[in-house]
């Protein structure tokens, strides 16, 4: 189903009732993602996706080499299914010798996310933190640091669409001293995948 089909839906309203169609999906196989969450691709058309995002202690999470704190090259509008979902905003400075991290570009391919450190220093400090619940649809425009942050020990699932914006890049924030490098998108076998499926199955029924 396309990105404009589901952001109807969002709008209409019956987002559980599509979700959990959605999860009986043949062939659907998950992938852990280093920002903490397991994902299940549902759809990609060109800039535009399609997503269940899944935070749960029941599944191993994948480890980043930055840190949870990142932008987007494309627009996200999340749709929580259930649990409660911290966006928690970051303000970023450019900071030269006072700086604690490095800003680092993320280009992802189909074997994974190429990380590459960029010139750009900077320090951070939390700004506005959001916080949604089970039927908020929140919005976040490319280019914006932030971090999803699930409470300790809590579970939640999304539906997360994303638009591409011409001229964004992904980035993250990390150590001062990396390097470039690679890391490969861990596939979940057939069993973690049912699993992924069942939580997000069990907690809309």
């Amino acid at each position: 189903m396309s990105y404009s089909a589901v952001r109807e839906i969002l709008d209409r309203g019956p987002a559980r009732a599509w979700a959990l169609g959605e999860l009986s999906r043949p062939g659907l196989r998950a992938v852990r993602h280093p920002l903490g969450f397991v994902c299940l691709p549902l759809e990609r058309d060109g800039g535009e996706g399609v997503c269940l995002h899944l935070w749960s202690d029941s599944l191993a999470h994948a480890e980043s080499t930055t840190s949870q704190i990142h932008c987007h090259s494309w627009d996200l509008v999340s749709h929580v299914l259930y649990g409660q979902m911290r966006n928690v905003h970051a303000v970023v400075t450019d900071a030269g010798p006072r700086a604690t991290h490095r800003v680092y570009e993320v280009v992802s391919g189909a074997d994974g996310d190429r990380i590459s450190p960029t010139r750009r220093t900077v320090r951070h400090a939390t700004g506005l933190v959001e916080v949604f619940g089970p039927g908020d649809t929140y919005t976040l425009a490319a280019g914006r640091f932030h971090s999803s942050v699930v409470p300790e020990g809590g579970e939640a699932a999304t539906i997360a669409l994303g638009s591409g914006r011409p001229g964004s890049r992904d980035l993250s924030l990390g150590p001062l001293e990396g390097g470039a490098h690679h890391v490969s998108r861990q596939p979940l076998d057939a069993g973690e995948t049912a699993l992924a499926v069942r939580l997000i199955t069990a907690h809309l029924t």
